[in-house]
């Protein structure tokens, strides 16, 4: 069974090189990516080797721990479903033993178990300094793979037997996402005021409090016994051995229960009225506007993009403020980093709608109608951001033009991204994950025109704002008399863009309309 269940994990991943040219290329390029992260690490492994134990073992087991945090909490975050899902075996009357340790030595094909698999044995050349070390670094890179792969399977397995529906597994990722996010900024923002200082200091506490939790355990024990500690190194490896032994009997007992378990349904939600539509005129504006309210509340894909939003920001202030950006300026970016996303956000809005544009064609629909209509749940969004988020950047920041500079920058970006979102979702869309599927998943079809037209939107809206934010960035430098220069220059582009793109995308639904249902059928 174990052959078997190996077999069809080996040829469900060359079945994904039977896709499109450009889903094979995607693929080419993860597998790429995970083969430089384990070059990287192995090449890193390999230089510690000549360093010191004490300077070595904190680096090692810090990340060590990261990574294997990251193979638990990740598959939450992706909300992807399980390709090797224990209930698919529940006819075939296999052993809830044996059906779990083939599913879990499967793991190992893929690559997130290629990679570990590396840099697990990989160490052994960071701590093989006695014959004692290299012992002790074997078992530890045995127990750091079986440890992560259960992780993984476990993390994998729970979501998807607690959380019944798509919708709440994504929640969970979305939940999930943040967490992680919050903990990376929270780090980021931390070395910047400790790390200087006592850089040394911070990594050895830490490793030396991760060394005896079930994340670090078996990364500090090859550590401990290259130091000449072998009594400790021994108990750190019993550690990790029991460690691995419960993430075992949980895998076990998980798979145990899914075999036995009827796939849980989400109950069936009933709702009065017609929601949006009945707050809305009843004309095609307001009908076009009505239903894009209803996606962006309840569609997953539109969910997730919302969510995205606020995070940018967050990990780009980290970033910045690791780099020692005066803190004063890192308070005012998040506000038009924000505005650009939310707009950039709607670049592709015409290939969400699949075949419901359908419904678009037959009404006879102008395309200013749908344009105007698709970009209104986004202007409200966007000034109800700009309203509580330019005062409250300005108060924080201090500074006396920060107020007009900042919104007057963060309108001209809303504006001018939606303007150009307008143009590009009418003549340039392209595929797009379907209603229903996983907003993770990789859309069922692509091609080359998506990476262009996604920089292309994108770009061409920070180009415009450009005027306004030299001259914000002036007035905040001391010119102050320029500060009401960003808010109208900034305001006046933004309207101009806006309306041309409206004007210049409903122009081109109209003409395009049957080239963009023909897309729709087919993406």
């Amino acid at each position: 069974m174990v052959a078997l269940i190996l077999r069809l994990k080996v040829q469900l991943l060359a079945n994904t090189f039977r896709r499109s040219r450009w889903q094979v290329l995607g693929i080419v390029l993860a597998l790429s990516y995970g083969t430089s992260v384990a070059s990287t690490a192995v090449a890193t492994l390999i230089g510690l080797r000549f360093a010191g134990v004490a300077s070595a073992a904190p680096i090692v087991v810090v990340l060590g721990s990261l990574v294997t945090l990251a193979f638990f909490l990740i598959p939450l975050a992706v909300g992807s479903d399980d390709t090797l899902d224990p209930r698919r075996f529940s006819h075939f009357g296999f052993a809830a033993t044996r059906l779990a340790g083939a599913l879990a030595l499967a793991a190992v094909v893929g690559v997130p178990g290629l990679v570990i698999t590396i840099v697990a044995f990989a160490q052994i050349l960071t701590w093989g300094r006695t014959p004692f070390a290299v012992g002790v670094a074997l078992c530890s890179a045995i127990l750091i793979v079986a440890s992560c792969l259960l992780a993984s399977r476990v993390s994998t397995a729970i979501g998807a037997l607690l959380l019944s529906t798509r919708r709440a597994r994504e929640a969970c990722g979305l939940i999930t996402l943040v967490v992680l996010v919050v903990i990376g900024a929270t780090l980021a923002l931390h070395g910047k005021f400790e790390w200087r200082n006592s850089s040394t200091a911070v990594l050895a506490q830490s490793a030396s409090l991760l060394g005896w939790t079930p994340l670090g355990a078996m990364w500090s024990a090859p550590a401990a016994a290259a130091s000449g500690n072998q009594t400790e190194a021994l108990q750190k490896l019993l550690a990790a051995l029991f460690s691995t032994a419960l993430l075992a009997m949980v895998w076990r007992q998980i798979v145990a229960k899914v075999l036995v378990t009827p796939q849980r349904e989400g109950r069936v939600k009933s709702y009065r009225g017609v929601g949006w539509f009945d707050r809305l005129p009843a004309t095609p504006l307001g009908a076009i506007a009505a239903r894009s309210f209803t996606y962006w509340g309840r569609d997953a894909r539109y969910r997730v993009q919302l969510v995205v939003v606020p995070i940018v920001p967050m990990l780009m202030v980290a970033v910045l403020a690791v780099g020692g950006i005066d803190s004063r300026m890192l308070t005012l970016l998040p506000l038009p980093v924000m505005c650009l996303f939310l707009s950039w956000l709607t670049h592709n809005d015409v290939a969400y709608d699949s075949t419901a544009l359908w419904a678009h064609m037959v009404a006879h629909t102008s395309g200013g109608a749908d344009r105007v209509g698709r970009l209104i749940p986004v202007l409200v969004v966007g000034v109800v951001l700009i309203a509580v988020g330019g005062p409250l950047s300005a108060a924080v920041s201090g500074q006396k033009w920060a107020l007009p500079v900042v919104v007057g920058v963060s309108v001209c970006i809303l504006l001018s991204g939606l303007g150009f979102s307008s143009i590009s979702s009418a003549r340039f869309p392209y595929a797009a994950v379907h209603s229903g599927d996983s907003p993770f998943a990789q859309p069922q079809s692509s091609g080359g025109l998506a990476s262009l037209v996604q920089s292309a939107a994108f770009f061409a809206t920070v180009f415009t704002a450009s005027p306004s934010i030299v001259l914000g960035w002036r007035a905040l430098n001391g010119e102050d008399s320029l500060g009401a220069g960003a808010l109208f220059v900034g305001t006046a582009t933004g309207i101009v863009v806006l309306i041309a793109g409206v004007v210049v995308g409903g122009r081109s639904f109209d003409r395009r309309g049957p080239e963009l249902l023909a897309f729709a059928q087919r993406s």
